[in-house]
Formats: structure tokens, C-alpha cells, sequence
């Protein structure tokens, strides 16, 4: 309950003309901004001066608007070779694309106070192993750490088998490091208690665009810019991926895009395209669905489908079905037609199909989303009607965790059916995909071995374990804890605490000596007797996965301490080289990983650096969509290591997948299902991979499934769930000023000062009701938190529904509760209340049902339900140092 302030500086030094100058880009959101960063020795105080000649960006001070300004909070020192260096890091105002106008976030725009300085918040980066002894994590060196670390995993590997070493880990951390934890934890370890930091469970997060053959990240920036109609579902592009708004969107709604939202709440961005005459469709939480069919059903009644598209992309029954849920096979996706749910003949059987329901019509999807149903027939004439001459509009659709975090499989079937129908596919302004969250850092050093998971389901065909339920049920033995903060970050979190707490600290076994072996044999003890150890990689000490529950603590270098690579939300591949020092013995993932991995006996770890990982994982990227291998051929030709090759592209980087040219030359892809792409008719020549997705859709013909998309499936759980007597439905996301889990934000005064803990938006009917003003700390619980506590066998096809496991006893219901600070705001849905999603010791997920999407295994995160009671007033609500209750959705 501080009440932090903060003081900017007054001045900041200027790079001399000398400065070294090294391109890289933000290591926050998707849209991954250009940026260079300038550096130069403190010692002899060498700063630039005021006139052009004497500083490193050649303008004379002050500088125009919007010119080589430094900010404060882009300036730091830093270590550079044991020597502390200068460094200021600006956007790249001469980069061609991304943020092309030299802009910036909040967010990117103060990642110079990112790195570490002990004179700064950042001094408490970890940067030694520790090892818990006597109930204190005390610093050790790594060979000590690593020891332990080795003789207990395979210990438990021998006794327990490989599905009692779990790794959950960040898919985003840069390929070099993604690709040795995957090598390690899926082809070495093969165990199938392995997921991502965002998920339960290894699966796709959209399963509806993999059924129909998009790819999440197919569309380029410009095609956002180039649509004539743009419809975002669960997402304000402006609060999250700032640029690709400002950049982007902003100048397209000005120059008379018709913009669509589908929110529950009002925000910026929304008030801006409601300002240029954009619609808002204000939906409350899960039910997306029923209005994106009912906005399909006005266009199809209407005829204003995109006949030609469709008749040309779209399978029939015959070509659907060539290679569409044929048998048994344990693949991702195909299984989910068994039912004959999903799949259709057809545009027409899909047609007749959508008008049979009920939940479809305008008026009784308005009634269930409860929004105003001439809102359904806007979007509809917007998105699909053609003009006076005959012209179709421009249509794309984004969507976004808020929409695909809600009603997973059925939200992601229903807007691939929408887009389908509008004819977004792979043409300028003409998309569909995701906007995506963080960075695509993702790359597979093995495969996930579902053979091994023991989520069965009806017809004999298995989904990716659910970790946290086999967490739960105590089968989970190590857990080896990669760059997330997994208990906050999933749903029903206080009661996965809870367990946690249960299997570690209050397990008999706990170490009470500081001799190796000893250590060695208490937590091999531990691991016999039910309980479970628990490893943990990270930047920073992390409550309370690692301040609490670790037994080893390693500490892991980051962006600027090591030389890395990575991919934005359009593909397009970046060097984020080495600049700085990393604090103390702090080392990078995939070092952590090739360390504990020999000293375990597995073979193929040796890597002398961050390169030679990249260049051994480039084969694995073949056939993706960040496929680089042709630039590591050019490297190779060229003499040059792959990073060096990255390099060259300096911030505009490459997009992905590379295919290489017969002069040798290489070229990006702007857009994945690009149709009116021409590849040479002689194929791919050399080591080139013409994936299909360049050209066509990732299904068995190369065209688009056009799915059902059954209410049904979701309704009994949404039902149940629905806000009772005084509840209200409980969301959160992602909102501007802050990152994440915050974990560069808390360090940084300003954005503390701004937002010191965190908050919910009620809408004032609510707040009147129980006599809550904006600055209140107000309690927001539950005693109905549903969590599903059994990996159960499925037989028939309605076994993973809600209402079954309800009935049959797989349900349990317990409590959660948190604080947070009151916002009353008319910008929310009256019967919701909206949080920051990852504050750590507030956590909104703590209220959301931990019930995974039965056809997917994805969490519905953004479905939560609680009661909200006063508790008296915080102390931000009489002083004006901290926190702002203003109105965000102004424009």
C-alpha cells in the first residue's frame, strides 16, 4: 500500500560521434519495433555535444518534433567487457518497416531501463545459482547446482518414468533458447508433461484456423492497413501492440477504413474508430459465437457472399474428407470430426446448416451477447456487401486471446466459417490471423510424444497432457520451471498454489545440509514419498515459483546479454545481438540447458555459443513459417556464421519463410496463403521447401474447410457459469503501461507510480449498488471456482462436456478471492468487471474457472465469475502521486 513517486532526470548525455551503433529490436509485444542502441565508455567523459558534428545522430540540439530526442528514460550504463559503458537505445527512425515513422510504445520507448544497472531497480536481477539449504535459496556455483540438479532428474527419470520430469517453459524466448529446452525436454527427456508458459496443455491455440488451413501469423502489417472493412475480435490493438494501431490502423480508419471491435469493453482504440464512424460490438464475455454466425447468416441470406472465393478455395465433401478425420490417427487436430460436429460438404451444407440455428438468427444472438441487433446487420453490410458497381469491399478479421480465450474451439470455428464467407484469405487487405501477444521466438527442437499423454478420448485418439492436472493429481514429480510464472499465469491459480505449497514445503523432506550429497538424497526422498522438486530458470527471483517452491534457482541472461533471433506477428526474422554484460554469473537458456543435459548423459549439447545452436536448429525450421535455413545456405556460401548473415538485415530483417533465388539471393514472404503468389514452375530448386501455406491453405488440397460451429458444445458450460444473483462476469488483459507479469515494469518508478497494484473497471450501476467510488479497495471472490480434477478415459462423445463432468463428479468448486482498486467506468459491459491479467500478487485468473475447452485442451481464461464488496478506501484515492482514474476510453 505505498504510495510510490517519481522524479525524471533532468538531463541525459548525448553519444559522441564515435559511438558504437548495434540494430536490434523491442523484446516486448508482437509488432517487435526497430531500435538502435548507441554505446560508448563512461570513463573519460567523452559525451556528445549539442552541434551536429559532435554527437552520433548528426542533428543540431534541440531537434524538430519527433526528431533524435533522448528521453530519460533512454539512457543507462551498463557493463560492456567489465567496463561501464553509456548506452541509449531510441526507435530506428531509418528502418523501412515495423515502426517506420521512428515511433514507439510506452513500452519499447523505455527499454534502455530494461537492463541491468545495480544502481537501479534492476539490482535485484539474480545472478548466482542458489541451491535451497535450511530453507534459504544461498548462492553456489553452477557445477554444485548442476549436480544436484543432474542426479536428481535422473533419478527420477529411472524410478518414476519420463512423465514425472514436467518442463513448462516460454514458447516466445528466442529461438536459440526454444530450441534447446525442446531438443532437451521432447527428444531426450521424451516426456509428456511438457507445455507452454500460456497453456495446460502442448496444443494449438486456435484450433478453428487450424481446421480450416489459416495460419495464425500469415498477414502481413500492410494488410491490416489495406482493408477497406477491419474487424478486431478480442483485442484493442492500440492498448497492446501500440505501432501496429498508430502505424497501421490509426492512418487506415482515418483515410476511411470502416472499423468493426468486438469487445466487452470500450477502450481507446475503440473510441477512436467510434469517433470516425467505427462500430463497437459490445458484447458480454462467451458470447462471441452466436454473433459471428448471426453476422454470417445476414451475409449469406443476403447473397453477399464471396461466390468466387468460394468457389475456388473452399473444399467440398470429397476434398475435405481426402484428408480430414480419416481414422484413428493421434493427430492434432483430425480426431475432432468424429462426431460429425465440425465437418460439412461444403459451403452449401454449411449454409444450410448455419440457418437451422437458432442461436444464430440476429435477434436471438443479440439477446444472448445482449447488444443491439441492428449492430449485426451494420457489421454485415460493412464486411460483405458489395458496392453500387459491383465491387466487393476489402475485408480482414483479427483476432485475439480475448476471443480465442473465451470459447476456444467454437470462437475459432465460427470466425474461420466468417472469413471464409468474406473471402479473407491470402490477398492485399484480404486476411485473417491473429494479432498475437508476445514474440514468435518458437522453434521445435523435437516432437511432442502424445503417445506418451494420458488424456484418452472417445474414439481411442489422445489430446496433449494436461499439466496442471497432472500436477494436481500428484503424479508431476520434477518440475522444471522455464522463464513463466505458471501458478498466477493459469486459471483457478490459488488452488494450484495451493498444491504446489502441499508438494513442497510441506513435504517432510526438506534440506537441512550443505553437503551435496545429502542435499542429493532429501530431495530424491522427497520425489519417492509423492511430494516434488522443483527447478527454476529466470531473470528475476519470481514469487512464488522461485522466491517459494524452487529447490535450485538458475539465473538466466536475457535480451542484450547474448546474441539471439526472433520472428515478429508477420513473420519477419531480426538478430537481436549481444551489447552488454549479463549481471554476475547469469547465463543464457540454452547454455543452462546444454550444462544440466551432458551432465545428465545426453549427447549433442556441446554448443560453443548461441550460433552454433541457431545453426544446427535451422534444418528443424524447414517448412514453417519462420523457415530461415535458405539464409544459413547463404551464410555457408558466404562464409559468414547465420548470425552474422541475420545481421546484415539490420532492423528491416527478413520475412519468413526465406526462399533463396537462383542468382543467390534471398526473398521474404510478405503474406502466408499468398494466392496470388507465382513460384517457379521447376519447384523448389537446392535446399529450398516450397511450403504449401506459401501459396494455398494448410489442409490436404491446399484450399479452406468451412466448419460448423456448434453453440451446444460450449453452452452448458457458459450456462452454469453465467453471473448468479449479486456476481458479475470477472475478465482481464493486457492494458498499455505495462508488460506481461510486469516483470520490468515493477522496476521501473514511473509505471509503478502509475499503476502500483492492481485494479478492476465497474461499471457505476455496480458500483452505486454496493457503494463503491473509484480509489476503493474493493474484494472481488468467489466460492464457485470449477476445477476439473480428473484425467479421465473418455468413451462416448458427450464425456468431456461440462454438464458430464458436473454430473459425474469430476467437478470440484472452490474459493478464491483478491484485491484490487475500483475504477468506476461507464466503458465497461454493466455486468463485468475487468482486471490487469498478471498482476502477480493479485491475479485475476485466480477467478477464472480451471475447465479446459473439452475439444481443444486450451483454458477459456477470460471466463470468470465473482462477487465484488468494498473494504474501505485505498490511499490513491485523496492523493493525485499515484494512479489515475480517468476515463480510458477517450479519443
Amino acid at each position: 500500500m505505498s504510495t510510490p513517486y517519481y522524479v525524471p532526470e533532468q538531463s541525459v548525455p548525448l553519444p559522441p560521434p564515435d559511438a558504437d551503433v548495434i540494430s536490434t529490436a523491442c523484446d516486448y509485444c508482437i509488432v517487435a519495433c526497430g531500435y538502435k542502441v548507441y554505446r560508448w565508455p563512461v570513463a573519460g567523459g567523452r559525451n556528445g555535444g549539442p552541434a551536429a558534428d559532435q554527437n552520433a545522430f548528426g542533428e543540431d540540439f534541440p531537434v524538430a518534433p519527433l526528431g533524435a530526442w533522448v528521453a530519460p528514460n533512454q539512457h543507462n550504463i551498463v557493463l560492456h567487457n567489465g567496463e561501464p559503458h553509456h548506452v541509449v537505445i531510441i526507435p530506428d527512425k531509418d528502418t523501412e518497416f515495423v515502426n517506420y515513422s521512428g515511433n514507439s510504445s510506452i513500452r519499447g520507448g523505455a527499454i534502455a531501463q530494461k537492463v541491468y544497472n545495480p544502481q537501479t531497480p534492476t539490482r535485484d536481477r539474480l545472478k548466482s545459482p542458489m541451491v535451497r539449504m535450511f530453507g534459504v535459496l544461498m548462492p553456489v556455483t553452477w557445477d554444485f547446482a548442476l549436480d544436484i540438479a543432474a542426479a536428481v532428474g535422473n533419478h527420477v527419470l529411472e524410478k518414476h518414468g519420463t512423465n514425472a520430469y514436467g518442463v513448462k517453459t516460454f514458447s516466445y524466448g528466442y529461438m536459440e533458447n526454444t530450441y534447446a529446452i525442446t531438443k532437451y525436454a521432447l527428444r531426450h527427456v521424451r516426456t509428456a508433461n511438457f507445455t507452454f508458459h500460456d497453456t495446460p496443455s502442448d496444443v494449438s491455440s486456435t484450433p478453428g484456423f487450424r481446421d480450416a488451413g489459416f495460419d495464425n501469423f500469415g498477414p502481413s502489417y500492410d494488410d491490416w492497413a489495406e482493408a477497406d472493412t477491419l474487424m478486431m475480435c478480442g483485442t484493442d490493438p492500440y492498448e497492446s501492440k501500440t505501432i501496429l494501431f498508430t502505424d497501421y490502423i490509426m492512418p487506415a480508419i482515418q483515410g476511411g477504413q470502416k472499423a468493426i471491435f468486438m469487445l466487452p469493453r470500450r477502450t481507446a482504440g475503440v473510441a477512436f474508430a467510434e469517433k470516425n464512424g467505427g462500430l463497437l460490438l459490445d458484447i458480454q464475455p462467451g458470447t462471441d459465437l452466436p454473433v459471428v454466425l448471426a453476422i454470417a447468416r445476414v451475409i449469406v441470406e443476403n447473397g453477399w457472399q464471396d461466390d468466387e472465393w468460394i468457389k475456388n478455395w473452399v473444399n467440398n465433401k470429397w476434398e475435405s474428407s481426402s484428408g480430414f478425420g480419416q481414422g484413428t490417427r493421434n493427430t492434432p487436430w483430425q480426431w475432432r470430426t468424429t462426431w460429425g460436429k465440425f465437418q460439412t460438404a461444403g459451403f452449401e451444407d454449411w449454409k444450410e446448416w448455419l440457418l437451422a440455428q437458432d442461436y444464430a438468427e440476429p435477434e436471438k444472438a443479440a439477446e444472448i451477447a445482449q447488444i443491439d441487433v441492428q449492430k449485426i446487420y451494420t457489421a454485415a453490410e460493412w464486411m460483405a456487401k458489395p458496392r453500387a458497381d459491383g465491387t466487393r469491399p476489402k475485408t480482414s478479421i483479427m483476432i485475439e486471446k480475448g476471443f480465442y480465450w473465451s470459447n476456444n474451439t467454437g470462437n475459432t470455428q465460427a470466425i474461420s466459417a466468417l472469413g471464409i464467407t468474406v473471402g479473407a484469405g491470402g490477398r492485399p487487405g484480404q486476411v485473417i490471423g491473429r494479432a498475437g501477444g508476445h514474440q514468435r521466438g518458437g522453434l521445435r527442437g523435437g516432437g511432442y510424444p502424445r503417445n506418451k499423454s494420458p488424456e484418452k478420448l472417445p474414439g481411442r485418439r489422445r489430446r496433449a497432457m494436461d499439466t496442471d492436472r497432472y500436477l494436481m493429481s500428484g503424479h508431476t514429480r520434477l518440475a522444471h520451471v522455464i522463464g513463466t510464472t505458471w501458478v498466477q499465469a493459469m486459471c483457478g491459480s490459488q488452488s494450484l498454489q495451493a498444491k504446489f505449497d502441499e508438494l513442497t514445503t510441506r513435504n517432510p523432506h526438506q534440506v537441512q545440509s550443505f553437503e551435496k550429497q545429502d542435499i542429493i538424497d532429501t530431495l530424491k526422498r522427497r520425489a519417492d514419498s509423492g511430494g516434488m522438486v522443483v527447478w527454476n530458470q529466470d531473470i528475476y527471483l519470481v514469487d512464488p515459483i522461485g522466491a517459494r517452491y524452487a529447490d535450485i534457482v538458475f539465473p538466466a541472461s536475457g535480451w542484450g546479454e547474448d546474441t539471439f533471433t526472433r520472428a515478429n506477428g508477420e513473420r519477419r526474422l531480426r538478430l537481436y545481438p549481444k551489447f552488454y554484460d549479463a549481471p554476475g554469473e547469469a547465463k543464457s537458456d540454452w547454455w543452462i540447458i546444454a550444462q544440466l543435459a551432458q551432465k545428465m548423459g545426453f549427447e549433442g549439447f556441446d554448443w560453443k555459443d548461441s550460433n552454433a545452436v541457431l545453426e544446427e536448429g535451422a534444418r528443424h525450421s524447414r517448412g514453417s513459417r519462420k523457415d530461415f535455413n535458405m539464409v544459413l545456405v547463404a551464410a555457408r556460401r558466404e562464409g559468414k556464421t547465420l548470425h552474422e548473415k541475420m545481421g546484415e538485415f539490420g532492423t528491416n530483417g527478413i520475412q519468413g519463410p526465406v526462399l533463396m533465388l537462383e542468382d543467390g539471393s534471398l526473398e521474404g514472404t510478405k503474406r502466408l496463403h499468398d494466392v496470388n503468389r507465382v513460384l517457379p514452375e521447376t519447384g523448389p530448386a537446392g535446399a529450398n521447401v516450397f511450403n504449401k501455406k506459401l501459396t494455398h491453405f494448410n489442409s490436404q488440397t491446399g484450399k479452406c474447410n468451412i466448419q460448423k460451429a456448434p453453440w451446444d458444445l460450449f453452452a452448458s458450460y457458459w450456462n452454469w457459469l453465467k453471473p448468479r444473483e449479486d456476481e458479475i462476469w470477472i475478465s482481464s488483459g493486457r492494458i498499455n503501461e505495462r508488460w506481461q507479469s510486469g516483470y520490468d515494469d515493477r522496476r521501473r518508478p514511473y509505471i509503478v507510480q502509475r499503476w502500483p497494484e492492481n485494479w478492476i473497471e465497474i461499471h457505476p450501476t455496480v458500483a452505486a449498488a454496493r457503494g463503491i467510488e473509484s480509489g476503493d479497495y474493493v474484494q472481488v471472490y468467489s466460492d464457485r471456482i470449477p476445477v476439473q480434477t480428473d484425467t479421465i478415459v473418455g468413451v462416448e462423445g458427450s464425456d468431456f462436456d461440462f454438464a458430464s463432468l458436473l454430473k459425474n463428479g469430476h467437478i470440484e468448486l472452490t474459493k478464491a478471492s483478491i484485491t484490487a482498486v475500483a475504477m468506476v467506468t461507464p466503458a465497461v459491459k454493466e455486468n463485468l468487471g475487468y482486471m490487469d491479467f498478471l498482476h502477480t500478487s493479485q491475479p485475476a485468473n485466480a477467478l477464472s474457472g480451471r475447465v479446459v475447452d473439452w475439444i481443444s485442451g486450451n483454458y477459456n481464461y477470460k471466463m470468470g465469475v465473482g462477487k465484488v464488496r468494498k473494504m474501505g478506501e485505498s490511499p490513491y484515492k485523496s492523493q493525485f502521486r499515484s494512479m489515475s482514474f480517468a476515463r480510458r476510453d477517450i479519443a
